[in-house]
């Protein structure tokens, strides 16, 4: 039986613009297979089980595929009845060679679907404050390519063929994508046909992310500035008196960590709400997860424990992993909530909490502080003498919290949920690179693990060169983690009293805000 195949638009960097069709294709697809230039962070839409196919960036990259490599996938991948999602950065239809693969489908006699995406024609320019049309400026807007496609294999790319007269007298808004390679040629040839040089342009790179940046000049000078302050693809040039608007509605900038860029090292699954805060709040989020969720080294203890479940007097999940491990078993086992009906829940942290209420469970016990001694503190009043007490776990966590239980006489159960393991494709060499030259402004940390596995994969001589003075910023979720992270030669300068993702964005927003760039 043959699948569908989706072309969804995954507009133009910002992952909130991503649309909620868009967002329903990918939660339902068994592959996906992306362009470079779209978000990561759109990824954590899919499902767990879902394959991931990049085909790489510009000409030149080893992984890039070519096109028709691509659309054989597409077919390929559809034909073996899989669900198919063609993520393509801004909209498929938009200089996306998206109805390129459309014809192709169909001659293949694949279902699909376009599902248009918000296109980086408009959005990055009105993310910079520059109006696409403006009721003093222009009524018209081209959109047109940057770029030649090229006439032979490994032929140069040239200035397109457009029609230059045309464009330089119609007057409004001109947008061109594509164009930071030929923008010198595209800037002549204007000229060359009538354009005033001084009319007013922008080139607009990285639009719609808090690494945005614009260079705005005229149309005789923005390839020389552009050149100059070392900006590059990818990138949106416009070109008008649209431009001039810029200076009074001009916002992201405005935002308190615009240009302020913060790795997370977080499970790429887990990091949604703290980098959604974060880049609400202006920051370049870059992924850097330092763990990967790996399979407990004794699954069928894991199992003998969820099936046996019911005949606990109380469960305590320490985090969300431990809550999600334990009920994808408790799923597989084909069990009913129900069976929880006789046991008390106890949860550390309201993330945990959150995660345990989206399984319509609401815990006992949620203590004040988020760590194994403010439950031990919140159990206090409690006789737990003879009561049983199951503990799904990480590998590797603290003690304090069984050894409490067991002194006052608890019979506690632990058993290991999964192990916090090294992910097998952390780009290493780019953020040492990135800590190099200085461009990181913050590393947040949310558990002891992702500090450790931090610097076993930075090396333990690396952070200690690369991270000092007070640059970088560490910021850490709580107190376990900061004592870790000290531990480990680094000084800690965030640190919230509530240890929750909203906490740690909002300490690391003001302490960045108040930090000289």
């Amino acid at each position: 039986m043959s699948g569908r195949v989706y072309l969804v638009g995954a507009g133009p960097g910002d992952p909130g613009l991503l649309t909620l069709r868009g967002q329903r294709c990918l939660a339902a697809a068994d592959v996906v297979v992306h362009d470079d230039l779209v978000s990561r962070r759109l990824l954590e839409h899919t499902r767990p089980a879902a394959e991931i196919v990049a085909v790489g960036g510009a000409h030149g990259d080893p992984a890039r595929l070519g096109q028709d490599a691509i659309e054989a996938l597409l077919v390929a991948r559809a034909r073996a009845g899989k669900t198919v999602v063609r993520l393509k950065n801004g909209d498929p239809f938009l200089f996306g060679r998206g109805a390129e693969e459309a014809e192709a489908l169909r001659r293949a006699g694949i279902p699909f679907e376009v599902v248009p995406g918000v296109t980086a024609a408009l959005a990055v320019p009105a993310y910079a404050g520059i109006p696409a049309t403006h009721r003093d400026h222009a009524s018209l807007v081209t959109i047109a390519t940057g770029h030649q496609a090229r006439s032979a294999s490994g032929a140069e790319p040239t200035v397109p063929a457009l029609p230059w007269a045309a464009l330089a007298r119609q007057g409004g808004t001109l947008v061109f994508l594509m164009g930071m390679r030929q923008l010198p040629g595209i800037m002549a040839a204007l000229m060359e046909h009538g354009l005033g040089g001084d009319t007013p342009a922008a080139a607009v790179a990285h639009g719609t992310t808090g690494g945005q940046r614009t260079v705005v000049a005229t149309v005789a000078t923005l390839a020389e500035r552009v050149h100059a302050a070392g900006v590059g693809p990818p990138a949106v040039v416009v070109v008008g008196s649209v431009v001039n608007v810029r200076e009074r509605i001009r916002w992201l900038e405005d935002r308190p960590l615009f240009g302020r860029r913060v790795v997370l090292t977080r499970p790429r699954a887990q990091a949604g709400e703290l980098a959604r805060l974060l880049e609400d709040a202006g920051a370049e989020v870059v992924l850097f997860p330092t763990i990967a969720i790996g399979p407990p080294p004794d699954a069928a203890a894991l199992d003998r424990a969820v099936a046996h479940a019911a005949e606990y007097d109380w469960i305590v999940f320490t985090s969300v992993n431990g809550v999600r491990v334990f009920f994808e078993r408790f799923t597989a086992q084909r069990r009913d909530v129900r069976a929880f009906a006789g046991v008390r829940l106890a949860a550390i942290g309201p993330e945990t909490a959150a995660e345990l209420a989206r399984r319509h469970l609401h815990p006992d016990v949620v203590p004040a502080e988020y760590r194994a001694e403010g439950l031990i503190a919140a159990l206090g009043g409690e006789d737990v003498r003879g009561r049983r007490f199951l503990l799904p776990r990480a590998a590797g966590a603290r003690a304090i919290l069984p050894e409490a239980l067991a002194a006052r006489g608890a019979v506690v159960d632990e058993v290991v949920a999964y192990e916090a393991v090294l992910p097998p494709d952390a780009d290493v060499s780019g953020l040492r690179a990135a800590l190099g030259e200085g461009s990181i402004d913050a590393v947040a940390f949310t558990s002891s693990s992702t500090v450790r596995n931090f610097v076993t994969l930075v090396s333990e001589d690396d952070v200690g060169r690369l991270i000092r003075d007070g640059r970088p910023a560490i910021a850490c979720i709580g107190p376990v983690t900061a004592e870790t992270a000290r531990a480990a030669g680094l000084a800690v300068a965030v640190e919230p009293q509530a240890y929750t993702a909203a906490a740690l964005a909002a300490a690391l927003t003001e302490h960045l805000r108040t930090q000289r760039r």
